[in-house]
């Protein structure tokens, strides 16, 4: 879709929004640090994360939902990086599903489409997003993903059977919704199945479309990922 489409689609952007959820620690990563904190490219990620929304049509409002253990922290980083952009800084709660309500309990606008987005990835396309939210408001909901380049197999008791690689695909973020969708599906008790928010949305009974993601939106878990995140970036040509 070409972006003099999206401009007319996406007609109202203050009716945008992005809960960005920063709830990692640094275990995976071998640091002290979550790794929403770490350098790349010589700025935090989770800068990086915030500025690619912000860079876009879409231009959605953002929502950082951070442990509140990190936002003296996140305060004095925005402060050595002279990081102004506008964001608005909440707790984050116990579980994924605690931080994405307590984010969706503070946006009034009943007319909202709403993306929800790992803090650890920063290389989401402007593209990606604003295709995101152009989609979620003609059909309720739009979910990035990507097919698997890889075999897969499942295990089903003591042995394992093999799958059609071509009908797996790899669930990414933003994962985007009307308001009144996730409204509904956050009204439910949570429950440990819930591993994002399109499980959260399925399980209210909605069915859920995917949208074609990118190989490049990774998620930044280990070491070696900022190594890659910060390669594609120096690939990208300069603003």
């Amino acid at each position: 879709m070409s972006a003099p489409d999206l401009k007319s689609q996406i007609s109202n952007p203050t009716s945008n929004f992005a809960i960005i959820v920063a709830g990692g620690s640094g275990t995976r990563m071998q640091a002290a640090l979550p790794k929403q904190f770490l350098l790349l490219n010589g700025l935090p990620i989770l800068m990086h994360t915030l500025q690619a929304f912000h860079n876009t049509v879409a231009k959605p409002e953002l929502i950082l939902a951070l442990h509140a253990d990190y936002h003296e922290l996140w305060l004095d980083l925005c402060a050595k990086y002279n990081f102004t952009l506008p964001h608005q800084l909440i707790k984050g709660g116990e579980t994924r599903f605690h931080s994405v309500k307590s984010g969706l309990n503070i946006i009034e606008d009943t007319n909202a489409v709403i993306a929800i987005h790992d803090a650890v990835r920063p290389l989401t396309a402007a593209s990606l997003i604003n295709n995101s939210f152009t989609y979620a408001a003609g059909h309720g909901n739009a979910i990035t993903a990507v097919k698997s380049r890889d075999s897969v197999r499942q295990m089903q008791g003591d042995h394992s059977v093999s799958l059609l690689r071509d009908d797996i695909y790899l669930v990414q973020t933003p994962q985007t919704f009307k308001w009144s969708v996730l409204q509904k599906a956050y009204d439910q008790a949570y429950d440990i199945k819930f591993t994002d928010d399109a499980s959260v949305v399925e399980s209210s009974g909605v069915k859920i479309n995917l949208i074609e993601g990118s190989y490049e939106n990774i998620k930044i878990t280990f070491p070696e990922d900022i190594a890659i995140a910060e390669a594609i970036l120096n690939q990208k040509p300069s603003a």
